[in-house]
């Protein structure tokens, strides 16, 4: 059986994808670090639903941690494979550059930047055995026109796409395909400390984006009609480009 890690999938978009995914009929396992509870209570939900899923723990920019849980997953699921992955986790430490310190500028490439490579490079192996795999990656419009205070964060995202369209070229051939999300303004934990209002009236559309919005663009891309998507980057940010 195929089943699809989300990462950062205990709230905010990472919630929504997992559980739109699992609305879809894909056995879901939702990596979280901390917040256990949140974890807990998305993955409640979609089995009250009729879904499957299951809690994975680890810090994606930890890949020893990455390396012993997958073990223990893939050694708990002989017959099955980790064939979606949505590399949702993130942070955001704003700061502007000239008082950035060393650690809001490191932490948010570890997660967001090397939590991909690491999480994705452990599961590539088994997809491209399979011949089948469906790779996403929630990047941001920060990595597209870059914002003011989020050098750190405009800068990873902005490799997470180059990475995106790198990857999808090398393996094509074995039919996986690697695409990404740039959301711009959607309301989650991340930007609950943004002023809606005010920032709503830069948006052509004049509202902030939900989570589920996201989900439904994540799940066509892991979709059997996405077959022919890849090395994409899809906007789903209200019109707001520049």
């Amino acid at each position: 059986m195929k089943y699809a890690l989300v990462t950062g999938g205990s709230r905010g978009i990472g919630r929504a994808v997992a559980i739109r995914l699992s609305q879809a009929g894909i056995p879901v396992v939702i990596n979280y670090v901390q917040n256990e509870t949140a974890a807990t209570e998305t993955k409640a939900e979609i089995e009250k639903a009729g879904g499957q899923a299951e809690l994975l723990r680890f810090d994606v920019s930890q890949p020893e941690e990455i390396e012993q849980a997958i073990n223990a997953w893939e050694d708990a699921h002989p017959d099955d494979f980790i064939g979606v992955l949505v590399n949702n986790a993130g942070i955001r430490r704003d700061n502007l550059m000239i008082f950035m310190q060393n650690d809001e500028w490191q932490k948010v490439l570890d997660t967001t930047l090397n939590g991909f490579f690491y999480t994705t490079r452990r599961l590539l192996k088994r997809m491209m055995t399979k011949r089948d795999g469906r790779i996403v990656n929630i990047t941001s419009l920060s990595g597209l026109k870059g914002m003011p205070g989020q050098v750190n964060y405009s800068a990873a995202k902005a490799a997470l796409i180059g990475a995106t369209k790198a990857l999808a070229q090398e393996v094509a051939p074995r039919k996986i395909t690697v695409n990404a999300i740039a959301p711009g303004f959607v309301k989650s934990d991340m930007t609950a400390d943004l002023d809606e209002k005010e920032l709503s009236k830069l948006v052509p559309l004049r509202r902030f984006g939900t989570p589920e919005e996201v989900a439904a663009l994540a799940a066509f891309l892991v979709s059997d009609e996405a077959a022919y998507i890849t090395g994409e980057v899809i906007n789903i940010s209200g019109g707001l480009y520049t």
